[in-house]
């Protein structure tokens, strides 16, 4: 008998289920086609589902037509972004996560106090291009340790720093106690800003690894908190693999394995989840134990923009 855990939290967030709820309440309102900046959330099944619903998900916004409704992925985009909407009259519906937001605000506020300031994050991720646009004066992107050796600021005395959101307290620590060694009076948010939902699922990860033989996490090649899950439970010395679906399931992995932990990136719809337990119930004939890890319960909910607060959801969100 194969048991297979399910890990908690996983997949869901509360920043992507109001992401993909702002696209559906759109699209009732306002009838398809609406278009979406980049992709919504880095998960391709929810960016087929809208797009078969009729969202239509452009690389710039010079490829949205006049008077086209706009909108803007979870991740946030740069003031640049938001002016050239403006410019052009374009209806624009905001669905960036309001912690990514948080994020633009404490940045904003420390620029204010004449600090510079410092971005922990990855490069080229949507949200870190977002952030850094959204900043004033400029921004030191670093993600290492090493990079912290190398940072040239006008005053070591008026510096703070931010973090990308799919970034844990554990993600950044080092670099933080790093920067607070070189810059004695640097100051940044206090860890209980950090995104939750990273937390909770790099937390459950890591007490699934404790438990099973392999590690399967469902997420999209290009989703960072995703590929962080895969990393911890290997950083645990547990063979782990992340794949888009259940048909990314090589029944090799599964040889002589007694245990199966399964979790899922935060723009991974549970049902994904459950394909995948199926899945494994087929190549062992029905022979398996699915239970689920206690963890933490999230039950946060971010209010919807105001120009959607009229609207329902012609169905559920994507899944």
């Amino acid at each position: 008998m194969m048991k297979v855990i399910l890990a908690h939290p996983r997949g869901f967030c509360a920043g992507v289920e109001r992401a993909i709820e702002i696209v559906e309440r759109a699209l009732a309102k306002f009838g398809p086609p609406v278009y979406v900046r980049h992709e919504i959330v880095h998960n391709k099944h929810v960016v087929e589902s809208l797009r078969a619903k009729g969202a239509i998900f452009v690389d710039e916004l010079d490829e949205v037509p006049p008077g086209g409704i706009t909108i803007f992925s979870a991740h946030g985009v740069s003031n640049a972004v938001e002016a050239a909407a403006r410019e052009r009259g374009l209806p624009v519906i905001d669905a960036t996560c309001p912690l990514v937001s948080k994020v633009h605000h404490q940045g904003q506020r420390y620029t204010g106090h004449g600090r510079e300031v410092v971005l922990i994050g990855h490069a080229g991720h949507p949200e870190v291009e977002g952030t850094m646009g959204r900043i004033p004066g400029g921004v030191h992107l670093i993600s290492s340790v090493a990079d912290v050796g190398t940072l040239e600021v006008a005053n070591p005395k008026m510096v703070a720093y931010v973090t990308q959101t799919t970034l844990s307290v554990d993600d950044t620590r080092a670099i933080i106690e790093a920067l607070k060694q070189r810059f004695p009076d640097i100051i940044g948010p206090d860890t209980k800003d950090i995104c939750y939902a990273t937390q909770n699922r790099q937390r459950a990860v890591r007490d699934l690894a404790k438990l099973v033989d392999v590690v399967l996490v469902i997420g999209a090649r290009n989703s960072s908190n995703s590929n962080r899950l895969r990393e911890i439970a290997a950083e645990m010395g547990v063979r782990s693999y992340l794949i888009d679906d259940a048909r990314s399931l090589d029944p090799a992995w599964l040889e002589g394995v007694g245990t199966v932990g399964i979790t899922a990136g935060a723009s991974a719809p549970d049902v994904l989840v459950h394909d995948l337990v199926a899945a494994i119930r087929a190549l062992v004939l029905d022979k398996i134990d699915v239970e689920v890890l206690p963890g933490a319960d999230e039950n946060i909910r971010f209010r919807m923009p105001r120009q959607l607060l009229d609207a329902k959801a012609a169905v559920a969100p994507a899944a």
